[in-house]
């Protein structure tokens, strides 16, 4: 399974601004796009390919529980600290997962 969360974007941070619309389709089809490309990639069936719109938290919990997932599998930041290391939303999803989770660490550049 793979999963692609994207952030609504807030309105109140563009006051004045009304192409939100046309933004959000925009932001969908290039997602929509590079999700394809990276499960083609990595042999992903199509009816396990999630695009959603919400809190990355929220709907990668809410797709867990949902699909009874046994293993999440996340990339951390690498930096110091557990928030740091693994992000704030991976720290998030952690501490609010049914089940196990693996951290994966970037690749260090030689």
């Amino acid at each position: 399974m793979l999963v692609h969360v994207i952030e609504p974007i807030p309105a109140y941070a563009y006051p004045g601004f009304a192409g939100f619309a046309e933004v959000e389709v925009s932001i969908r089809e290039q997602a929509e796009k590079e999700l394809n490309a990276l499960a083609e990639r990595l042999h992903v069936k199509e009816a396990h390919r999630f695009l959603e719109f919400g809190s990355v938290k929220n709907e990668v919990l809410r797709l867990a529980e949902e699909l009874k997932i046994d293993l999440l599998v996340a990339g951390s930041h690498g930096k110091h600290g557990l928030a740091l290391l693994l992000g704030s939303t991976v720290n998030a999803i952690l501490h609010g997962a049914q089940c196990d989770m693996l951290i994966v660490r970037p690749k260090v550049s030689e």
